[in-house]
């Protein structure tokens, strides 16, 4: 029988279904997986594993009475440690917050929950989400970062340890880290999966999303939450794809073999029928990329109000560093970077209505050496900012043999156009 840990959501879920795998033997074996590789990766901040079998075992009761199955039954989930699951700890990234432990699920987990999914434990996240890295290494390279915020969820999926796993994103924190780690992550439309229950730190921006081994099983989940179609992103449509070939105002970030690479993705969906064409976004839009840090840090600065106050010296040396500048900034400033994005997000559907989709870098290259950065989120920002869907899809590898990515982004609500594509492109570069 095929090693239960190397399946893909979907696979796994049919499986599930049809009787012919066992959520407990599913867990098992991930479990398995999460002792050999867990004390180089350490993707979990909390794993409890007789609490993780007992989820899977009260799933194949479920499955055993009869009783109706849902889209996510019985499979594995990681969920991101700014998420509360009831009774499982929540530090956020923070020495300030050990300890605590939620009685209630965040709305994300509960509706997993609700959906058959087994919440396997909390992955380990960079300081509230933004900048200081948590002890995660990159599955291929214990030497290279995996990529933040959503660290352990990237490469808790890519060494195989859960099929599934939550991340968000407030500037690149799911897509990133999911191309470091040659994997695919979701960002839907902002505001798709309600944050209650979240430690948010941008209302304007924080998005929480999926990454999984696959464009589908990303679908798998978020489409599971949110009660809508997302269809089957491998299924081949009836033509292919307008794409905008758009390097975004961050382009000088780009390494030679991301260059190389968004080069031989434009061949590669010409050679499959692809109209594509190659420029940027109007002024108006690019300024969101310039007045997302201005909001970001604003309200970063506002959401750790309490922490600030009461605990500063647990804070690290960067964060301080931000929301200090933040605070010293006129409150004028956020109000006018908040209209710079509004005004962006206004234009954007009209600027691509020629196009399907966007496509663009993931992130600047591979994956960067040592664990005291998580990389630049500079191919990330705008989309974020725009409050558009965004997947990226692995498209090979870079001179140091760690995994790339390529991203493809649709105007906000055509997360189904944003999965399709991504995943056309894809199968097109083989």
């Amino acid at each position: 029988m095929t090693d239960p840990s190397i399946l893909t959501a979907t696979e796994a879920a049919r499986r599930l279904r049809d009787g012919n795998l066992t959520a407990t033997a599913l867990m098992e074996a991930l479990l398995d997986r999460a002792r050999a590789r867990e004390p180089v990766l350490r993707a979990f901040v909390h794993l409890d594993p007789d609490a993780a079998l007992a989820g899977a075992r009260a799933a194949d009761a479920r499955a055993a009475s009869g009783a109706p199955l849902g889209p996510l039954h019985g499979l594995p989930l990681g969920v991101k440690d700014v998420l509360d699951a009831a009774g499982m700890p929540a530090a956020y990234g923070s020495p300030i917050w050990a300890g605590h432990v939620p009685r209630a699920d965040s709305a994300a987990v509960a509706l997993a929950r609700a959906a058959g999914a087994v919440v396997m434990g909390k992955t380990v996240t960079t300081e509230f989400a933004t900048r200081q890295p948590g002890p995660t290494t990159h599955p291929a390279n214990p030497a290279h970062t995996p990529g933040g915020s959503s660290s352990g969820s990237a490469a808790g999926v890519a060494a195989g340890l859960f099929p599934l796993a939550f991340g968000t994103q407030t500037a690149g924190s799911i897509i990133r880290p999911a191309a470091f780690c040659g994997i695919a992550g979701y960002m839907p439309t902002h505001g798709s999966i309600h944050r209650a229950g979240m430690k948010v730190m941008s209302e304007s921006l924080d998005t929480i999303g999926a990454l999984a081994r696959t464009v589908a099983d990303c679908a798998l989940l978020v489409g599971a939450l949110t009660g809508r179609e997302l269809g089957d992103p491998g299924a081949w449509p009836d033509r292919p794809p307008r794409l905008l070939l758009c390097l975004g105002p961050h382009a000088s970030l780009a390494a030679p073999e991301t260059l190389a690479l968004m080069e031989r993705a434009e061949r590669a969906a010409r050679g499959a029928g692809a109209v594509v064409t190659r420029g940027e976004m109007p002024p108006a839009i690019a300024a969101a990329a310039e007045a997302h840090p201005v909001v970001m840090n604003g309200e970063i600065a506002q959401a750790l109000a309490w922490e600030l106050e009461n605990h500063r010296d647990r804070l690290s040396p960067v964060l301080l560093e931000k929301t200090d500048a933040a605070r010293a900034l006129p409150a004028r400033a956020l109000d006018e970077a908040r209209e710079v994005l509004a005004a962006a997000r206004a234009a954007f559907p009209g600027a691509i209505a020629d196009c399907d989709a966007v496509l663009t870098p993931s992130a600047p290259g591979e994956a960067p050496e040592g664990l005291g950065w998580t990389g630049d989120p500079g191919f990330n920002l705008l989309w974020t900012a725009l409050h558009a869907p965004a997947v990226t899809v692995p498209a090979g590898t870079g001179p140091r043999g760690l995994p790339l990515g390529v991203q493809l982004v649709a105007a906000p609500g055509r997360d189904r156009e944003a999965l399709r594509w991504a995943e056309w492109v894809r199968q097109a570069m083989g």
